[in-house]
Order: C-alpha cells, then structure tokens, then sequence
C-alpha cells in the first residue's frame, strides 16, 4: 500500500490558519480521509460523521408538515448539509459558514460532498457569521433583511455548549441568545445542536426553559483508534 497525503488548501481566516488535507489511513487498508486543521489542531475529519448526519435526522424526524425551510449553522464537510437534502420534505436549505475557504472548498469540489451540494438548487451556501445572523432580528439567514420564519435550525460549530471554537460564541449558549434565535422559527419548529461532550444537563435545563421541549440523544459510532465506541451528543428541541 502506497503512502498518501496531500494538503489540497491553506489558506488565513479571521480564527486563524486552516488547512484541508488529504490522506490514506494504514489501519483503514489504506481508506482516503479528508480532514480539516484549524491553527495545527484538528477540527473535522470524514471518518467521524455519524453524529452529523444525526444531528440533521434527528432533527428533522420532530419536524411535522411538508415543504421544509431548514437552516445549518456550520458547513464543515458537508455531512449534516447533505443528509438535510436527504429528506424528501425539504423546500430550501440554507448554509451558513464564517470561514471564505470552506465554502470555496465545496464549490470547487475539493471535498466528496463539494458537487452534492452546490448542485443541488435547494441548497444555497451563505458567507456570515451565524451567531451574529441568528440573533439579529434585522437579518435574514440568506444575507437579506427578509427574517422570514424557518421550519429548523440545525448548528454545528462550536466543540460543545461549553467548549467553544472562539471565545465570543459564548454569548448564544444563553437565554438571551437563544430566545433571539428562537424568534427566526415557526411554532413547532427545532432547534438541534451537535456536541463533542456528553449531554450537560444545565443546557438540557437551559433548552427547557426556552424551548419548552428538549431531548439529548448520545450517538455511537465505531473509532479506530480506540478500543471503545467514541460517542456525542444531539440536542433536539421544539419551539413550543
């Protein structure tokens, strides 16, 4: 088996230097991985995506009616984007990412969901801070100052509600933020969040006492580089 790894981009961004790599896993029989670096520590990988995707079929599962608005926070690789296009219910997809080279990444089909995604004209991917998007009453999640109502939003940016990617998200994982994001649902809508951590059960609280209706589901999923399963975290509340 021949040795494989290549960087396929590097480029600055307002967190800091990040990188898309590609390589062959020996201990996979030489399977290709596509992983994301962000300032030399790893963010993403393509091995570890179950709980991604979960978090778009969990979510959209408490989801009643048809023609489904949903929005994802957080574009990554494009696990959770790609399984919301999934369902066959689904009218329009919104994909909101801060960082330029992620979404240069998917247009130019640099990482194997690239071509599912931008050629799919339910999806559209948006340039903006989410956290900034999301608690602005006077914006639209598409870049517009329409704030029409969604059917879900689904976020995956930060490591956990308490381990955040950059300092200033902290203020969302509150009453206050919450609420605000809140407003942007219809009644009956969902909130579903991924988290690196076990379910903590001072924002399962927090959740309650926005939402009204809140689960934390722990997804399973096989890890080659442990003896056990390796395990995260899918919030799912509904707007009451």
């Amino acid at each position: 088996m021949s040795f494989l790894f290549e960087e396929l981009d590097f480029q600055q961004t307002p967190l800091g230097e990040i990188s898309l790599r590609k390589r062959a896993e020996p201990r996979l029989d030489g399977e290709l991985l596509y992983e994301v670096m962000l300032n030399n520590e790893w963010l993403m990988s393509s091995l570890f995506t179950e709980a991604e995707i979960q978090l778009s079929r969990l979510g959209l599962a408490a989801l009643k009616g048809d023609a489904l608005d949903v929005v994802v926070g957080g574009l990554g690789l494009g696990y959770t984007a790609a399984a919301a296009l999934e369902d066959s219910r689904l009218r329009s997809l919104c994909v909101v990412d801060v960082m330029a080279p992620v979404i240069d990444w998917h247009q130019r089909h640099l990482v194997p969901l690239g071509e599912t995604l931008t050629g799919d004209d339910r999806c559209q991917l948006v340039l903006a801070d989410f956290f900034d998007v999301a608690t602005n009453p006077k914006r639209g999640f598409d870049g517009s100052d329409r704030c029409t109502p969604v059917d879900a939003i689904l976020l995956d940016i930060d490591h956990s509600p308490s381990h955040w990617l950059n300092p200033g998200n902290s203020t969302f994982y509150s009453v206050a933020g919450l609420k605000a994001m809140a407003d942007k649902l219809h009644d009956g809508g969902v909130f579903g969040l991924w988290s690196n951590d076990p379910p903590e059960a001072e924002f399962v609280a927090l959740l309650e006492s926005v939402f009204g209706n809140s689960q934390s589901h722990v997804v399973r999923f096989p890890n080659p580089y442990r003896v056990e399963e390796s395990t995260n975290t899918v919030y799912v509340a509904v707007k009451g």
